[in-house]
């Protein structure tokens, strides 16, 4: 069984001297998305605790309860073995720089094997001074478009937190709930379609000219294989075509039982494809397509 994503330790999220408190509230709703909850500011401009910070985490506040101040980066990273910078900008240095996904197993990694690890981000203005990415082991850095490479501060947090969820996943495409299951359906389901269908644009008078019937029959069939049809979606097609078929303005929809529905169903029911009409079904009774 894979680790479940939270048994490790998270990553602390570092902002430096953030300036709005609607942002640290983002980053707090950001971080609570992906399982992360341990969040430090270093000297916030318009101190702290902040109300707009805890209206705009959006319920997150067992981030903003938690949250630590200090005065200045170096001991906001003191008892973390292993920290990440993350910047939109080359810089000076010998540091290693990794792309997100391979900063987040990284971090996945290092915390399995026992180390506090830590994410710092910078200013919404100009993000971290040189000295500060100096403090850090490595880089993180984005793929973003180099003519416009500013990212929101929860934005950037967002993108690392994920990377953080994602990388302890046993399979990292899984998502929380899939489609429905459904049986793919038979050739035999296929063909009565087919067979409603093409009797249901004779008699309409689809085929013109009757020459070229042939080949608009074979590109109907063209069509309606393609998809790869499951039993559920057959009987919708089914019940617009009998709806389209049996009903019309004089013969509305829940005014009886089409005298032409009656005939098919009763074939239906015995076997037979000729039908007499002493032995038609009586109005309102129930069609094989459930109308």
């Amino acid at each position: 069984m894979s680790e479940n994503p939270t048994q490790s330790a998270a990553p602390v999220i570092i902002l430096v001297e953030p300036q709005l408190g609607e942002n640290i509230g983002m980053v707090a709703r950001a971080m609570a998305n992906f399982g992360l909850a341990e969040l430090r500011l270093v000297n916030p401009r318009d101190g702290w605790p902040n109300e707009k910070a805890r209206a705009a985490a959006s319920r997150a506040d067992h981030v903003i309860d938690a949250v630590e101040v200090f005065p200045d980066l170096a001991s906001a990273l003191a008892d973390l073995n292993f920290v990440f910078a993350t910047t939109a900008r080359e810089r000076d240095g010998f540091k290693e720089v990794r792309g997100p996904v391979e900063a987040g197993r990284a971090l996945r990694g290092r915390s399995i094997a026992g180390q506090r690890t830590g994410i710092m981000f910078g200013r919404e203005r100009f993000g971290l001074y040189n000295e500060e990415v100096g403090l850090a082991d490595e880089i993180v850095t984005f793929p973003v478009d180099p003519g416009f490479s500013s990212l929101n501060i929860a934005q950037a947090v967002l993108l690392m937190s994920y990377e953080w969820m994602k990388s302890g996943l046993e399979d990292e495409t899984k998502t929380n709930f899939s489609g429905p299951e459904m049986a793919p359906a038979t050739k035999q389901q296929l063909q009565g379609l087919f067979d409603h269908l093409e009797a249901a644009l004779e008699t309409r008078g689809y085929f013109r000219p009757a020459a070229k019937k042939p080949k608009m029959v074979d590109n109907l069939r063209a069509v309606l294989t393609r998809a790869g049809f499951h039993e559920p979606e057959l009987k919708v097609l089914r019940g617009v075509v009998a709806s389209l078929d049996y009903f019309s303005p004089k013969e509305p929809r829940g005014a009886g039982y089409p005298d032409r529905k009656a005939k098919v169903d009763h074939a239906a029911h015995s076997g037979s494809t000729d039908t007499d009409e002493d032995e038609i079904p009586p109005v309102g009774g129930k069609g094989l397509d459930n109308d």
